[in-house]
């Protein structure tokens, strides 16, 4: 649908009127390209022989990294699926004390389901500067900065999608379900801030 256009496609409807992609899948896009970027950390240091001792180690980041950008990639798509499903359940009719039981139980669905693409992209991102941890410690030091820029849009990635979780979870009427998830996502960002900004700094002081 949307990881199949060309990036100034992708553009054009994110800017317009149309409900999708929205701030989910530019949440996803953000962390593809923090994968993308540690890759590329990784194959500037594979077949180097100052970095001899540590090829067995990228080679295996990079086999983790590559499942990851992928997986995130499908996250652009498959937000703009759950969510039009969603848009349509906001327009149901509510007149009739059946109208309104129906509406009521199609919209608790589709908050459900709309809530698990962002989440996912939380969840991978976090993955991710995990394993950023390991590039900025073992790949070549000419593409250093761009290990700082990875964790900066794996940050965003996770910030974004958050909100997104937020917005639906605020309308749910499951308010353990709720909370269940805005726990799980408070988790994310915590852990997920603090390692990016560790990553960052740790880059940052090597350049300065």
């Amino acid at each position: 649908m949307f990881k199949q256009k060309s990036l100034e496609e992708f553009m054009d409807v994110l800017s317009s009127k149309e409900p999708v992609p929205g701030g989910g899948g530019a949440s996803a896009l953000a962390g593809a390209m923090g994968t993308a970027l540690a890759r590329m950390v990784g194959n500037l240091t594979l077949g180097k022989k100052k970095y001899a001792d540590v090829q067995e180690d990228i080679t295996l980041l990079q086999q983790k990294a590559s499942v990851l950008t992928e997986e995130i990639m499908e996250l652009i798509d498959k937000d703009a699926e759950v969510f039009l499903p969603l848009s349509k359940a906001y327009s149901l009719p509510s007149v009739t004390d059946e109208e309104k039981e129906y509406k009521d139980k199609v919209m608790e669905e589709a908050l459900n389901t709309a809530c698990s693409v962002p989440v996912q992209i939380m969840e991978k991102s976090y993955q991710m500067l995990l394993l950023l941890k390991d590039y900025a410690d073992k790949g070549s030091r000419i593409a250093i900065s761009d290990v700082a820029v990875s964790s900066v849009m794996l940050r965003a990635a996770i910030t974004g999608a958050s909100v997104n979780v937020y917005i639906n979870t605020k309308s749910m009427k499951d308010r353990e379900k709720a909370e269940d998830l805005n726990n799980h996502c408070d988790d994310l960002i915590q852990k997920g801030k603090e390692l990016a900004d560790e990553i960052f700094e740790r880059v940052e002081k090597k350049l300065r």
